[in-house]
């Protein structure tokens, strides 16, 4: 999606020849085959870790962190695995998420009208909120100190697996005219403006 945006706005004369069928396939097809090989490096290692303790975990699902902490084998390997692992998934569309953004932002600055600069920054903003949902929540989750509540645990986690994807179609329709009216005339049904 940013580089969509980044093509839109940066190069827009080009952009029917860049971001044509064929390459959002080759986007899509690259991004799910590095998922895939990537949780199956994963799930085969932790497969093979040893398990003796109980075997319930109090959470909404089985989170890698959570298995950890019932396996009765050592998880250092597996940890440094993980951490290695994620690095490519999460800071490699990060950089180009923010690289993207930056150099949307340089052209749109150049931008001479108010209208143009407004355009642009509505086509870039639904992306930019749902992405910022995502890796806020995901960071709260796994790079502040585990010391936190297990009840915020599961609530950020279901944030993050079910309110992401939920919130997003409204994100992303909230720009749409129509949407916006409905919008406003079912919050003027459920909460009527008061008389003064």
């Amino acid at each position: 999606m940013a580089y969509d945006r980044f093509s839109a706005i940066c190069n827009p004369l080009h952009y029917n020849s860049v971001m044509n069928s064929a390459f959002c396939v080759k986007l899509a097809t690259m991004s799910w085959l590095l998922s895939f090989l990537i949780i199956l490096i994963d799930t085969t290692t932790i497969a093979l870790l040893q398990f003796c303790g109980p075997n319930v975990i109090n959470h909404f699902f089985c989170d890698y962190p959570l298995i950890l902490e019932l396996s009765c084998s050592d998880v250092f390997v597996v940890q440094l695995e993980v951490i290695f692992l994620s690095l490519p998934v999460l800071f490699v569309p990060f950089a180009i998420i923010l690289v993207s953004y930056i150099c949307i932002l340089q052209v749109i600055l150049k931008i001479s009208s108010i209208t143009g600069k407004h355009k642009a920054f509505s086509t870039c903003s639904s992306h930019l909120t749902s992405v910022s949902v995502f890796y806020i929540t995901l960071f709260c989750i796994y790079v502040l100190p585990t010391g936190q509540l297990l009840s915020t645990s599961k609530l950020l986690s279901l944030f993050y697996t079910v309110g992401t994807p939920l919130i997003n179609p409204i994100i992303y329709s909230l720009r749409n005219k129509d949407i916006k009216e409905s919008f406003r005339k079912l919050m003027n049904r459920t909460w009527p403006p008061c008389k003064t």
